[in-house]
C-alpha cells in the first residue's frame, strides 16, 4: 500500500503522491479530497491534466474566494508540465494560499525532477506510490486490504488470491471488496478457491507448481488454458523462475523447522512445507537444467525467438522433466 511522510494531515497545504501505480494514486486524492469533504461538504475540487493547467491558470485557481470556499487543487502527470507552468508551481509551493490543498501526481523520475524538489524542500507531505513489480509487494498488498476492512485472511487466503488474480492491483482490491462483502469469518484458501477457481486454474502460478512438481500433461494444459484466456507470457515465465528458484534455495539450505528455514531464505513458513514437497524429485543438475530452460524461455518471449507459446511449451516440459531427474519415470 501506499507509504506517507511524516507530515500525514490529510490537509495539508501540498500533497505529493509520486509513483506510477494507478491505483494509489487514485486513492492518495480520494484521501484528500474525502478529508477537505468532511471539513467543508461545499469543497470544489479541480482536477487537470498538464494540458489544462496552463501559465497564469494556478494563480487564478488558487486566488482568494469571496465565498472563502474551501479548494482541492489535483494536477495529474506533474512531470509533464510545460517550464512556465512549472514556474508558477514551484512560486505557489513556497507560499501556499489558506483553504487550499493542492495535490501534485508525479510519476518520480528524471523528468520533472526540479519540481519534485521544489515540493519537498517546501515541506510537502509525501504519498510514495509504487509500482508494485513483485509478488511479494502484491502479497503485502492484499493482505493491508484485509486488515484495512478489518477483516482475518490466511497466508495461504491471500497467496491464492495473488495467484488466481495477478498483478493487477484494482482487480486485487476487488478480489478482497468482494470477499470481504460476502464472506464471514476468516477467509481462508478453500473460500478463495471457490470464488476464483476459474482464474486460479488459469494462473502463471499454477503453471509453474504442476511442472516444478514433474506433471507435464496438466503443465502443459494450465499453460495453454493460461495463455487462451490472456495471462502475459512474461508472467509465466517469472512463476516459472520463481518455483525453479525456490527448489534450490531450499534444496541447498540446512534442515531446520519452517520458521527457520523461512527466515533464512525470506520465505513464509507454509510456502517451506509446500516447496519441500515439490522438490522430492530435484536434483542439483535438474535445477541447473531447469534455469537453464527458464533463461531461454524467457529470451523467447521478449523478442528473442518467433513463438512465444513454442518457448513456454518447451521450458515446461524441460522442467516437468528436471523435476523426476532423481528416480526417472517417478510422477511426483
Amino acid at each position: 500500500m501506499a507509504r506517507k511522510t511524516a507530515n500525514d494531515d490529510l490537509l495539508a497545504p501540498v500533497t505529493l503522491a509520486v509513483g506510477q501505480e494507478d491505483l494509489l494514486l487514485d486513492r492518495a486524492v480520494q484521501e484528500v479530497v474525502a478529508a477537505a469533504r468532511a471539513a467543508d461538504a461545499d469543497t470544489d475540487v479541480r482536477d487537470l491534466t498538464p494540458d489544462q493547467l496552463q501559465p497564469g491558470t494556478l494563480a487564478e485557481l488558487t486566488s482568494p474566494s469571496l465565498f472563502s470556499e474551501r479548494k482541492v487543487v489535483v494536477v495529474r502527470d506533474a512531470q509533464d508540465l510545460s517550464a512556465d507552468t512549472v514556474k508558477d508551481v514551484k512560486a505557489y509551493v513556497s507560499s501556499p494560499a489558506e483553504e487550499i490543498t493542492l495535490v501534485l501526481l508525479h510519476a518520480g523520475g528524471a523528468k520533472g525532477k526540479g519540481l519534485l524538489d521544489a515540493a519537498r524542500k517546501a515541506g510537502a507531505r509525501e504519498v510514495a506510490c509504487p509500482r508494485m513489480t513483485k509478488p511479494a509487494d502484491r502479497l503485502g498488498f492484499v493482505r493491508a486490504e484485509f486488515r484495512a476492512a478489518g477483516r482475518s485472511a490466511t497466508p495461504e487466503a491471500c497467496q491464492t488470491l495473488v495467484d488466481a488474480i495477478g498483478s493487477d492491483l484494482r482487480e486485487l482490491a476487488s478480489a478482497v471488496s468482494q470477499l470481504v462483502a460476502d464472506v464471514e469469518g476468516t477467509i481462508d484458501e478453500a473460500v478463495v478457491g471457490r470464488y476464483y477457481t476459474g482464474r486460479a486454474e488459469a494462473s502463471s502460478f499454477t503453471v509453474a507448481d504442476r511442472a516444478v512438481e514433474g506433471r507435464t500433461a496438466e503443465a502443459l494444459e494450465a499453460l495453454r488454458w493460461s495463455l487462451a484466456t490472456g495471462v502475459a507470457p512474461v508472467l509465466i515465465t517469472s512463476a516459472l523462475a520463481q518455483g525453479v528458484r525456490a527448489i534450490g534455495k531450499l534444496s541447498s539450505a540446512r534442515g531446520g523447522r519452517p520458521a527457520d528455514l523461512a527466515r533464512e531464505l525470506g520465505m513464509p513458513p507454509w510456502k517451506i512445507d509446500r516447496v519441500r514437497q515439490q522438490m522430492r524429485g530435484w536434483t542439483p543438475d535438474g535445477v541447473s537444467v531447469a534455469l537453464r530452460a527458464v533463461a531461454e524461455a524467457d529470451a523467447g518471449v521478449k523478442g528473442g525467438g518467433d513463438d512465444p507459446e513454442y518457448a513456454l511449451e518447451r521450458a515446461v516440459v524441460t522442467i516437468a522433466r528436471a523435476a523426476r531427474s532423481r528416480g526417472r519415470g517417478q510422477a511426483v
